[in-house]
């Protein structure tokens, strides 16, 4: 579940996004002022959006909301309110976290690309990653799926060159830290992490 407030952009809408849907597949009906958006083929719900969303609740972002209890619980109380018997459940486990790479190999489809197994604690993912000097036993930063990236990409399940990828090895760059190189490059973290402990800039 992602959520998106950005009153300048889009007025005072809360989006939220449960899953993807195509265009020729969306239908969606309405509550008062929330309207229910959902896959016409399956009936499932695929996100929301809460009109005059600041009446309800008070919303200081600009962009990705964190999620947090509170916020969930906020949303399912606005969802009751306007008659959606629908109750929203979210992993608010972190979603940058400290990956171990165990494993690095050549992409068998792609020269500039290596398939990376990333211990993240509780599971070891496969991603799929383009970085010059990403190399084994290394300790990384790993944007799971669900992550929103500074730049509002939403971190999801690919298949790159026919190989699937769960996730991304970060460069510091794309995490919008300060002082970031202008070259290349995953952020390499020293050996006094973890895997699995969130990460915090």
């Amino acid at each position: 579940m992602n959520v998106f407030y950005n009153a300048e952009g889009v007025g005072d809408t809360l989006l939220i996004s449960l899953k993807d849907v195509t265009r020729e597949e969306v239908g969606h009906e309405t509550f008062g002022d929330v309207v229910r958006i959902f896959n016409q083929e399956t009936k499932e719900t695929t996100g929301f959006n809460i009109f005059n969303a600041s009446t309800y609740m008070k919303i200081e972002e600009n962009g990705s909301v964190p999620l947090s209890e509170t916020i969930v619980q906020d949303i399912n109380e606005i969802l009751n309110r306007n008659g959606v018997s629908e109750t929203l459940t979210v992993d608010l486990s972190p979603k940058f976290v400290v990956g171990y790479v165990k494993e690095k190999e050549k992409h068998p489809n792609a020269d500039k690309l290596n398939i990376c197994q990333v211990d993240v604690g509780d599971e070891t993912l496969q991603i799929v990653c383009g970085a010059p000097n990403v190399d084994q036993g290394q300790y990384v930063v790993v944007a799971k799926v669900g992550a929103v990236m500074p730049s509002g990409m939403v971190i999801k399940d690919a298949e790159l060159r026919g190989v699937p990828s769960s996730g991304m090895i970060c460069s510091a760059k794309e995490l919008d830290l300060p002082d970031a190189p202008a070259e290349k490059g995953i952020l390499v973290l020293d050996g006094s992490h973890q895997a699995g402990e969130p990460f915090k800039a």
